[in-house]
């Protein structure tokens, strides 16, 4: 037996070269603004806080009342100056003209001492001298009127003001430029127009600040809040800075991806959306990953350069607490690394929903409805179930359309008071048949989405199925005519994948597939080992289901359990054509799976399936997607009654041929203590074939130290290796000098690590300005949202 790596299909311990550790630099200074990424208040924002600390007064936001704008600021001292702001990029300087003749009026009764125009529209000197002669005696010098230009010097020589502002910071060319290339190389690849519109629609609030300061201390930030109030936007929006200063953005979907990708000499920023899970809780799952999670905490938290940004419902995270000794566990204490998101005040939550209407182009005459019904956009702003979620649907120029005008305040609240109906109507009554099919189809996938052509292997079974049996036509066409109709409403398709195009869609079709009847319909047509464990998940959601419910909904699965452990585990990457992708669950997954089945049935077909477990080659198993699980599984058979037409003996003896062929390939220290740990719970549930292999292993890891770390470059792995090392030379009784041998090889390599890792560099991006005051009445909502109506 010999030292050999994992298979290099596996990410684990797979290392990037060092000829590739750098990326090319793009100046971040200097940047020239057109502005256009910010909203109407946001540039008055932007403008007052800039010109006033050029002027050195501090504007404040002029009174609402009949005599005063929106856009009017002003400072008193013994003199009046007012502010007046105008975002007219894009738009001609006719209109900009337009516009400031008709303040003239509003312009006399304030009577300001100085009247200064910031504008977002390029001037040229005769534009500034037309302006100024319109606004006459009222401009003391055409200096006061301020371009962009004006601006874009204004902001070189406050960069802290430029800082401050992140929606400015990170729509500059610079910026923004890495962030579309990190999102090329992350799993959830987003285009420039995406990335843009998410800068724009978002509200800056105290959240942004509160998420920075808590990762900057802790190195971790786990974002915990109810679905849809801005978890993953707050998440991106930090993710996004930090890419500014060049960090590398490793978006991640399990904690193995992490391991994988950790190098200490990279400055990088892990974001892992969703941690725990879309919908439920997988409590065995968690039982199983919840050390990794505490693991991987510390193996950020050893590195000079490393960040870790989690996502989490709230609701998802407390369960996992309350089942999890390792979240639960007050040595770890977690909860210092949680930031709630959720809550808003008055000004932010107006300012999210302005956002959206003025991004998203809903048609000014909605608008104007929703002003003209009074009291809605106060009751809108208060409302108990406000969700950014739920705005930007209502929002959204496609789904306005369908509204009309004079329904649009009251369709509004009723969508508030009933969140459900955002999806409902537009499901049951808006699309075809073969379109709710192919829903169907994506929802049993991967969470994350799945490639075009996955799931097109899963939509046909299920559309054909579902026609013959209720009597829909169908042909060749529909999945593409289906994708076609969805894309843009339902799904968005990217890089060759689709996904559901917003979070809420899943939750509603969850709600919307607790059928018993439908799920049986569904049963048969799995083609995939993760879309039966998906439809098996859902099976489990119903609400009181019955012992009979339960044989039955197996027994629509038999068929697919007598095929589960054929379906292929890894696929060829169409990428990458000599690298293979992980496209289903492991055999681990797929084996507890049929045990589960068979629990709740005694099916003599599932029986068979799994009676076929011990004739697959024990060289198919892989220790990383198989091993703590396989060992989990042979304590649970033996202490099982041994009951029904299963051959447990023969099962085991299965299992314990395919661990003791991953443990002969070879596992890091670190992984043999975690299989130590799990083993150790009843060593009398193993052969002695099984512990005589763990010990060999034990030894070769020991006396071949220099070979197993000769392609880790961190030093905090290298010490969790010591420390493996150390515990299982104590564990098997390995002499002590042979274990302080391998210490000192790995101490060796832990010096060259040292030369090679770059000092710690923290990030320096922006900070969130936060207001003195927040008070914002009815009045002051009312003047917001005016410009909009046109």
């Amino acid at each position: 037996m010999r030292w050999s790596p994992p298979c290099p299909t596996e990410p684990r311990r797979r290392r990037r070269s060092k000829a590739n550790a750098s990326s090319t630099s793009i100046p971040a200074d200097k940047m020239a603004y057109t502005f256009s990424s910010l909203s109407p208040a946001d540039f008055e924002d932007l403008a007052r806080e800039l010109i006033g600390k050029e002027l050195r007064v501090r504007f404040e936001a002029f009174c609402p009342g009949p005599d005063g704008g929106i856009d009017g600021r002003h400072a008193q001292a013994n003199k009046t100056t007012i502010l007046q702001c105008k975002h007219y990029a894009g738009s001609s300087f006719s209109s900009l003209k337009t516009a400031i003749t008709r303040e003239l009026e509003s312009i006399r009764k304030l009577s300001p001492t100085r009247y200064i125009l910031a504008t977002s529209r390029p001037l040229t000197p005769a534009n500034k001298k037309q302006l100024a002669a319109i606004l006459g005696p009222h401009l003391k010098s055409e200096s006061d009127i301020f371009g962009p230009d004006d601006l874009n010097a204004l902001l070189r020589i406050h960069s802290d003001i430029e800082r401050q502002h992140i929606k400015l910071w990170l729509s500059g060319s610079a910026v923004l430029e890495r962030v579309v290339r990190a999102a090329a190389y992350s799993f959830t690849a987003i285009s420039r127009k995406d990335i843009e519109s998410k800068v724009r629609v978002y509200a800056e609030n105290p959240s942004f600040a509160a998420a920075r300061d808590m990762l900057e201390q802790n190195r971790v930030l786990i974002v915990s809040g109810p679905p849809g109030v801005g978890k993953t936007t707050l998440a991106e929006m930090l993710t996004y800075a930090f890419i500014g200063q060049e960090w590398e953005l490793v978006a991640i979907r399990s904690l193995e991806d992490g391991f994988a990708a950790i190098v200490d000499a990279r400055k990088q920023i892990f974001l892992f959306d969703d941690f725990l899970g879309k919908v439920s809780l997988d409590v065995r799952a968690l039982s199983a990953k919840d050390s990794d999670l505490v693991k991987f905490i510390k193996r950020v938290q050893g590195s000079p350069n490393a960040r870790f940004i989690l996502t989490t419902r709230a609701y998802i995270f407390e369960e996992a607490r309350r089942v999890s000794e390792y979240l639960s566990d007050g040595r770890l204490d977690v909860m210092k690394y949680v930031l709630d998101v959720g809550i808003y005040t008055r000004r932010i939550k107006a300012r999210i929903l302005y956002n959206h209407l003025y991004v998203h182009n809903t048609p000014k005459e909605h608008i104007r409805a929703l002003l003209n019904a009074p009291d809605t956009l106060p009751s809108i702003i208060d409302h108990r179930n406000y969700n950014p979620r739920i705005i930007e649907w209502m929002t959204d120029e496609i789904n306005v359309g369908a509204i009309a005008p004079e329904e649009y305040p009251a369709t509004f609240l009723q969508t508030l008071e009933n969140p459900a109906r955002i999806w409902d109507t537009a499901f049951r009554t808006h699309i075809p048949v073969k379109c709710q099919h192919l829903l169907f189809a994506l929802f049993f996938c991967s969470e994350y989405g799945a490639s075009i052509e996955d799931l097109k292997d899963a939509y046909e079974p299920v559309h054909k199925g579902l026609s013959h049996r209720f009597g829909h036509t169908h042909d060749a066409k529909d999945f593409s005519e289906a994708l076609r109709i969805l894309e843009g409403s339902f799904v968005r398709i990217s890089n060759g994948k689709v996904s559901f195009i917003n979070p809420s869609v899943r939750d509603y079709l969850t709600d919307y597939l607790k059928d018993f009847s439908l799920l049986c319909e569904l049963a048969p047509f799995a083609q995939s080992a993760q879309w039966s464990r998906e439809l098996w998940k859902q099976f489990l959601l119903l609400e009181n289901a019955t012992e009979e419910q339960n044989v039955v909904f197996i027994r629509k699965l038999e068929n697919v359990a007598v095929n589960l452990m054929q379906f292929p585990v890894w696929k060829r990457d169409p990428q990458e054509q000599n690298a293979l992708r992980l496209a289903d669950l492991s055999l681990s997954h797929r084996i507890d799976l049929l045990l589960e089945w068979y629990s709740r049935s005694n099916d003599a077909r599932v029986a068979a399936a799994i009676s076929r477990v011990s004739d697959i080659a024990p060289n198919k198993f892989s220790y990383w997607l198989d091993g703590q699980r396989i060992t989990q599984t042979i304590h649970r058979l033996r202490k099982e009654a041994k009951n029904g037409s299963l051959d447990y003996d023969r099962l085991i003896d299965g299992l314990e041929s395919a661990l003791i062929s991953m443990i002969e390939d070879g596992i890091p220290p670190d992984d043999l203590l975690k299989l130590s740990d799990t083993i150790d719970e009843d060593r009398s549930d193993f052969s002695q074939d099984v512990l005589d292999a763990f010990e060999k292993a034990v030894e070769l890891g020991i006396d071949e130290a220099e070979t197993f770390s000769a392609d880790i470059d961190s030093e905090a792995e290298l010490e969790e290796q010591i420390r493996s090392l150390r515990e299982l030379g104590n564990r098997v009784g390995i002499a002590t000098s042979r274990v302080l041998a391998a210490v000192s090889v790995l101490r060796g390599r832990i010096a060259e690590v040292q030369e090679q890792t770059p000092e710690e560099e923290a990030p320096s991006f922006p900070s969130t300005p936060t207001s003195a005051k927040d008070a914002f009445d009815n009045s002051a909502i009312v003047n917001l949202f005016s410009p909009l109506a046109g």
